[in-house]
């Protein structure tokens, strides 16, 4: 390759760096800032944006606290392996059928002695498709969604197995008090809501 001649170069020079009216010639405008000086200041600022600045007050930012009824679901005593019991809950609106089964083998979430009583919400994360009368009590799973297939580990907080869905089912979170198995939570956001208790 040639090299090019001085007056060429410092042209080149001159239009890239935007010096003496060069990069007004060449169509281009002068560069505001160079590599160090863009890595420097978006440091700067993804820790100011990640840890605030020193001495600052804080911003009051109130935390989202969602209160659930306590609502009586069944008895201990009442549940056999694999058989499943249906129920609403948080609510009596739209999709808040659940599922309360005894798994026989312990599972994420479980109470009673063998901590395998657990309660899931029975709509897919997906798209909303109905899981009523698809628990597998050999895999202790719940599916296939009739709408894309999914199926959710009961044993793993819900979580999926196969399919299309993305999220793990929503937990309804338990309590025992004696016999009687209270639902006090829940854990995921129930589909086609945007709050579990004003769906």
């Amino acid at each position: 390759m040639k090299d090019l001649d001085p007056k060429t170069a410092q042209i080149i020079s001159g239009a890239i760096n935007g010096e003496n009216g060069e990069a007004a010639k060449a169509g281009t405008r002068k560069c505001l800032m160079n590599r160090r000086q863009f890595l420097l200041s978006s440091g700067l600022t993804t820790t100011v944006v990640m840890v605030g600045i020193p001495g600052l007050s804080e911003a009051e930012t109130p935390a989202v606290v969602s209160t659930y009824p306590r609502k009586l679901i069944g008895k201990l005593s009442e549940l056999k392996v694999d058989e499943p019991m249906s129920f609403e809950y948080p609510d009596e609106g739209q999709y808040a059928e659940s599922i309360l089964v005894k798994l026989g083998t312990k599972a994420g979430g479980g109470i009673g002695d063998e901590q395998d009583v657990v309660a899931f919400n029975y709509t897919c994360t997906h798209q909303g498709g109905p899981l009523q009368g698809t628990y597998k009590a050999a895999d202790k799973a719940l599916g296939p969604c009739p709408l894309h297939l999914t199926t959710f580990d009961l044993t793993r907080h819900g979580i999926f197995i196969a399919g299309q869905a993305y999220q793990s089912l929503p937990q309804v979170l338990l309590e025992v008090e004696g016999d009687d198995i209270y639902a006090v939570g829940m854990f995921g956001l129930i589909y086609g809501r945007y709050d579990n208790l004003q769906g």
